[in-house]
């Protein structure tokens, strides 16, 4: 399994180099003309924006028409949202492995986030990708998203830690009521009826999986709802302090992935340092002695989770910014579902006939909810 997925994010790696990290030029994009590659997974955005920099802080996917679809096209897509399931459950194996075992979830979000900066450094110093260029001003309009980035991964990791990944997924399933209420507080936005409607199912689906999940735990709910607000956040205010602006030069989606990359590590590393310690290396050493790893076998998951985590964000990007919405909604709910059943199979955990009741109807409501979304974007359109 690890061999696959270093083979994979190789082949992707060399796959993106050449077209990925720049728009494609046989996509264009119904949102203000602008063109764009690839969006943020897990933030939510409600109204068309028209700035690339802000798209890319999108995660419902671009309203991308292919000019002409051909067999080449799809099977390329096809590749792309098979890499991105692929290690999008890698990283959720690989990070409750090394949770498992290293009760450290701070230092190891840390190291998670640096391991992207080994990534796309190499990139710009050989000039395979351009890097950007930011100012002063430009770096502090883009410091409270930054903030809210670190908050959905460190809450992602600390609730994968804390509880069964399949109760992790279930949780962060509820993201659209958290993004509906900020919209509503920070954007004034109202949306019609038929979409708060569809928050019904999640909120209820996510109660009953809760009240029923055999490894419910207050921190792992907790933290999971962190990565949900933070989540939803990085989206509003992507549209508040961004929408229309030119940010910096060569800051494409991908670029923008990696200046918040590198921005986020920055900031976690002296919240480690304050939370944690120096705790974690003292930890590993134990480990190691008690023979259950080696120290290359465990230096191994902790660097596979890294480069994991930054692949499928990537061919996330890739994947998003290929289809509609409506492919996006459809790809993002099976994905989920994917990842909980492979994390029951590879972790033996198990689910109650309540919890698989409640998962189902929660996810099924977040489909719902994008669905209904689409359709109060086509309308605004028309």
């Amino acid at each position: 399994m690890k061999k696959a997925l270093v083979f994979l994010a190789l082949a992707a790696t060399t796959s993106t180099t050449a077209s990925a990290f720049v728009p494609s030029t046989n996509i264009k994009t119904a949102v203000g003309g602008v063109q764009t590659a690839a969006r943020f997974p897990l933030a939510a955005q409600d109204e068309a924006v028209t700035s690339s920099t802000a798209l890319a802080l999108s995660a419902e996917g671009g309203t991308v028409e292919p000019e002409s679809p051909k067999l080449m096209e799809t099977l390329q897509v096809g590749a792309y949202f098979a890499l991105w399931y692929l290690f999008n459950i890698g990283y959720n194996i690989y990070n409750k492995r090394s949770l498992n075992v290293l009760d450290y979830p701070w230092t190891v979000a840390t190291l998670q986030m640096a391991a992207g900066i080994l990534y796309f450094v190499p990139l710009w110093l050989t000039g395979v990708r351009k890097a950007p260029k930011l100012n002063k001003d430009e770096l502090k309009t883009l410091l409270p998203i930054a903030l809210c980035h670190t908050g959905v991964h460190v809450g992602a990791v600390i609730a994968l830690g804390a509880g069964a990944v399949s109760f992790a997924h279930i949780v962060k399933a509820s993201e659209p009521v958290v993004t509906c209420a900020l919209n509503a507080i920070l954007l004034g936005q109202i949306l019609p009826l038929k979409v708060y409607m569809t928050l019904l199912p999640i909120i209820g689906g996510v109660a009953i999986a809760s009240m029923k999940e055999l490894s419910f735990t207050f921190l792992a709910l907790g933290a999971a709802m962190l990565s949900n607000l933070s989540s939803s956040a990085r989206g509003v205010l992507s549209k508040k302090t961004m929408s229309g602006k030119q940010m910096g030069e060569n800051l494409d989606a991908q670029n923008l992935y990696a200046v918040l990359t590198a921005m986020s590590t920055a900031i976690l590393i002296p919240l480690m340092l304050a939370i944690e310690g120096t705790g974690m290396f003292k930890a590993f050493g134990q480990v190691v002695k008690s023979g259950e790893y080696t120290a290359k076998s465990l230096s191994a998951l902790l660097a596979l989770g890294g480069a994991t985590y930054y692949a499928y964000n990537e061919v996330a990007f890739l994947a998003l910014g290929k289809v509609n919405p409506v492919t996006h909604a459809v790809g993002n709910t099976i994905k989920r579902v994917v990842i909980i059943v492979a994390s029951v199979i590879a972790f033996k955990t198990p689910m109650s006939t309540g919890s698989i009741i409640g998962s189902s109807i929660a996810i099924c409501g977040t489909l719902l909810y994008s669905l209904a979304m689409n359709s109060v974007k086509g309308k605004k359109k028309d």
